[in-house]
C-alpha cells in the first residue's frame, strides 16, 4: 500500500481531495480513532479486546499519544488515524507500547529522539494511496517540526496459518533490511522460529513493504502478540536514511 503511494499516490490524492489531516483535539476525535481501530482490529481481523470495551480499541498509552487522523471531509468520518508516543513522554511514564513485547535495551539512546508509531489504522473503503499518504505527510511533518530523527514501531504479520507465513517473510526481509547489530532488540514472546521451516510462498504486507522501502530497519526477530494473534516485527526508521525524494513527497503532501 505504501510502496504503492511512494510511486502514484500524486494522482491518486488530486483525484480524491476530499481528505483532510489533522491531529485530534478534544476526547471525542480521540474516541473517532478508537472507533476506527475497533472496527479493522476486532472486527476484521479478530483481534481480542477486553469485555468492557464498547466498540472503542483502547488501552494505557491512548491518553498519553498524539491521535493522527485523516477524515473524509465530505462525510466527516474518520477514515485512517495513526497514534504518535514522542520519546520525551514515554521516559515520563517509564516505557515505550514496544517495551511490553521486546528488549530495548539497545536502544536507549535513541529514546529521546524517537517517535513510537502505532494502531496504523484505515477504513476498508479508503486503503488507497491518498490516505497513506496523508497519514505519512503527518507523521513526517510532525518528526520534522519538533526535531525527532527515528521513527519507530511494531509492524504486524498475520497468522492465520499458525505462524509460517510470518516466519517466512522474516527470513526472506531479514537479508536485506536487518538493522546493524548494535541497534538490534530481543522479543520476550519469541516466534518459535525453529518450529516454523515450512516453505510457504508468502509476501510482506503492504504497509511493512512500505517500511523498508523508505529506509526502515527491521531490528530482529518477532514477537508473538496473543491478543492479536500477530507476529510484530520492530521497525526503526532513522530519517537520515529517507531519500530527499520521499522525504519532499510527503511533507509537500
Amino acid at each position: 500500500m505504501l510502496e504503492h503511494t511512494l510511486e502514484q499516490s500524486g494522482l491518486r490524492e488530486r483525484a480524491v481531495p476530499e481528505l483532510s489531516m489533522s491531529f485530534a483535539r478534544t476526547p471525542d476525535e480521540v474516541v473517532e480513532a478508537q472507533r476506527l481501530r475497533y472496527k479493522v482490529f476486532a472486527e476484521e481481523l479478530g483481534a481480542k479486546m477486553p469485555a468492557a470495551t464498547t466498540g472503542i480499541d483502547s488501552d494505557f498509552y491512548d491518553a498519553h499519544c498524539e491521535h493522527l487522523l485523516v477524515r473524509d471531509t465530505r462525510s466527516g468520518e474518520v477514515v485512517g488515524t495513526y497514534r504518535l508516543l514522542p520519546g520525551p513522554r514515554a521516559q515520563q511514564l517509564g516505557s515505550f507500547y514496544a517495551d511490553g513485547e521486546f528488549d530495548l535495551t539497545r536502544l536507549r539512546h535513541l529514546r529521546e529522539s524517537t517517535v513510537e508509531i502505532g494502531r496504523s489504522c484505515v477504513h476498508p473503503d479508503y486503503r488507497n494511496g491518498a490516505t497513506i499518504t496523508r497519514l505519512w505527510s503527518g507523521l513526517i511533518g510532525y518528526a520534522a517540526q519538533r526535531g525527532y530523527r527515528y521513527l519507530m514501531g511494531c509492524a504486524s504479520l498475520g497468522m492465520a496459518d499458525g505462524g509460517h507465513a510470518a516466519a517466512a517473510i522474516y527470513r526472506s526481509l531479514a537479508c536485506e533490511h536487518l538493522s546493524p547489530v548494535e541497534y538490534r532488540v530481543f522479543p520476550r514472546c519469541e516466534l518459535p522460529l525453529k518450529a516454523l521451516e515450512r516453505e510457504v510462498d508468502a509476501l510482506p504486507p503492504p504497509l511493512v513493504k512500505g517500511y523498508v522501502r523508505v529506509g526502515a530497519w527491521i531490528c530482529g526477530a518477532p514477537a508473538w502478540d496473543p491478543d492479536f494473534n500477530t507476529a510484530d516485527l520492530l521497525m526503526l526508521l532513522p530519517l537520515s536514511r529517507m531519500s530527499a525524494r520521499y522525504a519532499r513527497h510527503f511533507l509537500n503532501a
